[in-house]
């Protein structure tokens, strides 16, 4: 039970409601009467496996590049704490890999069994990108999130692939109105990203880990975040009226005070550990967002 335990916590349970906000986001695009179930629950399950095999390379990544230590300020990691080798790490990578291949297999196939075999071999590429990214994030020998490349891979694949792909499968079409909420959660999910790189800046700086925060600094950083907050809601709101039908979904703008006192948290914080509780707040609201939008037509 222990061991378990051990790797319930390796898979990091609290950043999962985020990336269902994707699913979630892309689902309620489309009409109650067009969401098929099991497709729901593949894409649900396939972006669960992705973001704990993410969860799982990252912590394994950033122990071998030395950015996981004494230092660091947030939850402990499994394998720089020594609850799990490096070894049985890489090994869970793999299975959790392979887990998210299968899984999305099943969905490859109904994809080609409706709209051609063609277009569901383009979206095994997409799939295939989406492992790779979870894996190169922090591992391998050149790992793109130690070169500020972790906020476009959190836009692209939480955000546009994500959103649109979810409804792609649920509609089997697409709507160009659908931008605006797809790229509104992709910012959401990159502010997340940038809190955990505000509040992980000066280990980082020291460990060579160059996040969009360490080369900005923790000054900008902190303007670049009301960005991000700012522009999803400019999005988010624009979506209200272009992409969604019921006035039940204009209730979402009851979280904006939310963000707003966030924001004016993160900006009078000169401390970047004490930043940690502001993403749980972000990750969860941004869920609750998405569910709101994909619940309120009931």
């Amino acid at each position: 039970m222990k061991s378990l335990g051990v790797w319930i916590s390796a898979f990091r349970v609290r950043t999962l409601p985020l990336s269902l906000a994707s699913v979630l986001t892309g689902c309620s695009l489309v009409a109650w009467q067009d969401l098929n179930g099991w497709v729901f629950f593949l894409l649900g399950f396939t972006t669960i496996l992705l973001q704990i095999l993410s969860n799982l390379a990252n912590d394994y990544g950033d122990f071998k590049n030395g950015a996981d230590n004494e230092e660091r300020i947030g939850p402990a990691r499994a394998v720089q704490s020594g609850a799990i080798s490096p070894r049985q790490m890489k090994t869970a990578i793999w299975i959790f890999g392979t887990l998210s291949f299968c899984v999305g297999l099943f969905l490859l196939a109904y994809l080609g069994y409706h709209k051609g075999w063609g277009l569901a071999a383009l979206f095994l590429l997409f799939g295939s990108a989406s492992i790779y990214a979870a894996i190169t994030y922090t591992g391998g020998d050149h790992p793109y999130g130690y070169r500020g490349l972790g906020d476009l891979s959190v836009l692209l694949f939480f955000g546009l692939l994500g959103v649109l792909g979810s409804a792609f499968f649920v509609a089997l079409n697409f709507d160009w109105n659908w931008l605006f909420p797809a790229i509104a959660v992709g910012l959401l999910s990159v502010s997340v990203l940038n809190l955990n790189n505000l509040r992980d800046v000066e280990n980082d700086a020291k460990t060579g880990k160059k996040t969009l925060v360490v080369r900005m600094g923790y000054n900008v950083a902190k303007r670049y975040h009301t960005l991000l907050i700012v522009s999803a809601w400019f999005l988010l709101i624009a979506a209200l009226f272009t992409s969604y039908q019921h006035w039940a979904n204009f209730l979402i703008l009851g979280i904006l005070p939310l963000h707003l006192f966030h924001l004016k948290t993160v900006h009078t914080q000169d401390q970047p550990k004490l930043l940690d509780p502001e993403l749980k707040k972000i990750a969860l609201s941004t869920f609750l967002i998405s569910l709101i939008l994909l619940i309120t037509p009931l």
